[in-house]
């Protein structure tokens, strides 16, 4: 592994812990419960995009990333990662997640991103279409599998690669009572990926996202 990939892999931490003692039924109900936060989170995106828009400003300019945005917006990316490992991308939990951008030692989904102290102000111009190779692969595994037909004005359901798997290992729980371990992994580091893709993309980090999973075994190495 290369310095960088390493680098890359150690400034951007997503970790979760899996319950095995998940219910067979509440995934069943977890989008529902979750709207709440669906609702919040929703209104939140917005400010992300202004912060990181002004924030590669800030960082062409200055050479810094302003701090307190930066916390703001990891923190974004911190609740959005801790609903999602309740709800729709893991289930690896029947906690109910906090109302909070900060870190909690609580709960048994985390996600923190180094601060850098001295950005490069040249890779800012070119970072989003750098970035290209990764955003076709995220919206591979985000975008949906179904579409609307556009002839019609009747709508149709969606999954996305990740929403599939999920629902998947809902299934094992329903009828079996357990979460394969394997499947867990997998969903893991799918969204180890999607997150160092946004931390890069938002101006977090430098480092350059490797093309990896990293699964049971990373999950260990950064812990």
């Amino acid at each position: 592994m290369t310095t960088t990939t390493t680098r890359a892999l150690d400034a951007v931490r997503l970790t979760g812990e899996l319950d095995p003692r998940l219910s067979r039924w509440l995934w069943l109900f977890k989008m529902l419960l979750s709207i709440p936060h669906f609702v919040i989170l929703a209104a939140l995106w917005v400010p992300f995009i202004l912060t990181t828009l002004f924030a590669g400003i800030a960082i062409l300019l200055t050479g810094r990333y302003p701090q307190k945005l930066f916390d703001f917006n990891v923190g974004i990316l911190r609740w959005n990662w801790r609903v999602g490992f309740y709800v729709y991308a893991a289930l690896g939990t029947d906690k109910y997640p906090p109302f909070s951008l900060a870190e909690r030692a609580d709960y048994p989904a985390h996600f923190d991103v180094d601060y850098d102290e001295h950005p490069s102000r040249g890779r800012v111009p070119l970072r989003w279409f750098m970035a290209i190779p990764h955003l076709v692969i995220v919206a591979l595994i985000m975008g949906d599998l179904l579409s609307l037909n556009q002839s019609t004005d009747a709508a149709a359901g969606a999954f996305s690669i990740l929403n599939l798997l999920v629902v998947i290992a809902g299934v094992f729980l329903l009828v079996t009572s357990r979460y394969p371990r394997p499947l867990f992994d997998l969903l893991l580091g799918i969204n180890r990926w999607v997150y160092r893709v946004a931390a890069y993309v938002a101006f977090m980090r430098d480092e350059y996202p490797p093309f990896r999973l990293d699964t049971a075994t990373a999950d260990a190495r950064q812990r």
